[in-house]
């Protein structure tokens, strides 16, 4: 692969990645910002992907193929199966409007335009601050890397201003997501056997989390964030 091309698909990549963050604060339906973490999971592995073909890294192409299965794949299934429960349970208590209730973000602590407005504004944070760090090596994966300190800062946002407990655990992953692209794009992927530690426990924390919804949901018949703590107060 030659330079010029590893850097437009990086680039295509790397934008892809950091827009589906983006798109996360736009839409407050969960499936819909179930569906974006998954093609995100997709960007996430075709940057690794990128950077095992461009350096001929056997490990890193492997590492690429596990991202996708588990990103694109297992841990989005595993939220979509959790939502689809809260439906089906929350339109047999109520009806279709309660099972619509549910499946929405409807009062996120901070609106659409704000949150487009603070992303824009995050990204240029991580420009900022990665500044430094690129000039110290400039290539065109340590180019791309404020892209994934990005990520960091949206996935942070979506998790302080999210209600729905699902929606948190979206914003996490998303978080995650941010991290692992920053190890790629700063160090040219991570070894294999660290990835699959990572992975591993995103994996369970995921797992974790959807048991302690599922819990919660039982107990009080929301996940809405809000009113459990008006519940305690």
């Amino acid at each position: 692969m030659s330079e010029e091309l590893f850097t437009q698909l990086l680039n295509l990549t790397c934008g892809a990645f950091l827009l589906a963050a983006v798109v996360v604060l736009w839409r407050r339906e969960l499936a819909a910002i179930v569906r974006l973490f998954a093609f995100q999971g997709i960007a996430l592995a075709a940057i690794a992907l990128l950077l095992g073909l461009h350096e001929d890294r056997w490990g890193l192409i492997v590492v690429a193929v596990g991202i996708g299965a588990l990103r694109a794949g297992l841990l989005p299934y595993l939220i979509r199966r959790a939502l689809k429960a809260f439906v089906a349970e929350r339109e047999g208590e109520e009806g279709r409007h309660g099972g619509s209730e549910e499946a929405r973000e409807t009062q996120p602590l901070v609106n659409v335009a704000a949150s487009l407005l603070t992303a824009a504004a995050l990204t240029l944070l991580a420009y900022a601050v990665a500044r430094p760090l690129v000039e110290l090596d400039p290539t065109p994966a340590t180019r791309a890397l404020p892209v994934g300190l990005a990520v960091v800062l949206i996935g942070f946002f979506v998790l302080v201003t999210r209600r729905r407990a699902l929606a948190q655990v979206v914003g996490f992953l998303l978080l995650d997501n941010g991290i692992t692209a920053t190890a790629f794009l700063a160090a040219s992927g991570v070894p294999l056997i660290v990835e699959l530690g990572v992975s591993f426990d995103v994996l369970l924390a995921v797992l974790v989390l959807q048991v302690l919804t599922l819990r919660v949901r039982e107990a009080f018949g929301t996940t809405d964030i809000d009113d459990l703590r008006e519940l305690h107060d």
